[in-house]
């Protein structure tokens, strides 16, 4: 069973991370994503886990940024009883219950730097140390992470351990923006339309041609978990109505107008040369989609002949 199906979204970008994870998923590698609030990343981790040897073991999430650093140890790692004020059992801990799995760390670059000595101590031994504990117990588990900020710079800060990027970052898969799937988003919308008309039992609304031009080119700063919370609402709200712009969030509203009133492309005073401008354009289209031609076209907004064609006139070498 092809578990990323799952995955909403035709888009070049999307497309090629696929490709990656999957490729990822049928080893026990560790796994980094990287990608905005909203891209989905737990969902991504889910389908490499479903995709992998460990499908039918223990998947584990644990949000980073969701406990105080005082309980996130004892959360990972267990404690034994008696070992700080509230213990009053031992706790096998998130990194035990895991064994034979998957464990899920999302937010990692919220970790202390303390945790994240002891984390990257379990990735390189696979042994653990219970807080309150002396002796230190092994597990097999395969570690999926997850930021959505740039570790690079969080080193530079001193925030992250650059040894434990290194651990992390065998095999980054980079989670396209919504902005970068505009492609997707009608798709997204009716997925999204069906689930809540059956979950909520109301017809679901559709929306007006202006309606949807002004979806596509708003910037999702809150990417798919923001366009399945605006769908819910106007399912609820608007159900079984036709969605004109007037009845969209103010911030999809004046993000419209804000566009419509600055040019997609500003001419420096210098000017430009329009062939190298358009070799340039078809160059980051092959390189987005590796190469690949037809949806390098889509990219463009181009046929595949004409794309063809002119990768022949700026002397692309061929295929």
């Amino acid at each position: 069973m092809d578990y990323f199906k799952s995955i909403i979204g035709q888009s070049p970008a999307l497309d090629a991370i696929i490709r990656s994870a999957k490729i990822a998923a049928a080893t026990d590698v560790t796994i980094l994503l990287n990608g905005e609030t909203g891209t989905g990343k737990e969902v991504f981790a889910h389908a490499i886990q479903k995709s992998s040897t460990r499908a039918n073991n223990p998947f584990i999430t644990l949000n980073c940024a969701a406990l105080p650093e005082s309980l996130i140890e004892s959360e990972l790692f267990g404690h034994k009883k008696g070992s700080f004020t509230g213990a009053t059992s031992n706790t096998s801990g998130l990194i035990r219950s895991a064994h034979g799995g998957t464990l899920f760390l999302d937010e990692i670059n919220s970790l202390s730097l303390s945790i994240q000595a002891k984390l990257l101590r379990f990735i390189e031994t696979g042994e653990c140390l219970a807080v309150g504990d002396t002796e230190t117990y092994k597990v097999n588990v395969r570690i999926i992470a997850a930021t959505n900020v740039d570790l690079n710079t969080a080193i530079a800060e001193g925030a992250f351990r650059r040894d434990l990027y290194f651990r992390l970052n065998v095999v980054p898969l980079n989670m396209p923006a919504l902005s970068q799937r505009s492609g997707d988003l009608e798709l997204l919308i009716s997925h999204f339309f069906k689930q809540f008309e059956k979950e909520h039992v109301l017809p679901a609304p559709q929306f007006s041609k202006l309606a949807l031009k002004s979806l596509k080119s708003y910037q999702w700063p809150g990417n798919v978990r923001e366009l399945r919370n605006l769908c819910e609402r106007l399912c609820i709200l608007l159900s079984g109505k036709v969605i004109e712009t007037d009845s969209l969030p103010a911030e999809i509203i004046n993000s419209q107008k804000q566009i419509n009133t600055v040019p997609l492309f500003r001419l420096p005073s210098t000017g430009v040369n329009l062939d190298n401008l358009e070799a340039s354009m078809i160059q980051q289209a092959l390189e987005i989609t590796h190469g690949n031609r037809s949806q390098s076209a889509r990219l463009l907004g181009l046929s595949r002949d004409t794309l063809l064609y002119r990768m022949q006139k700026h002397g692309f070498a061929p295929q």
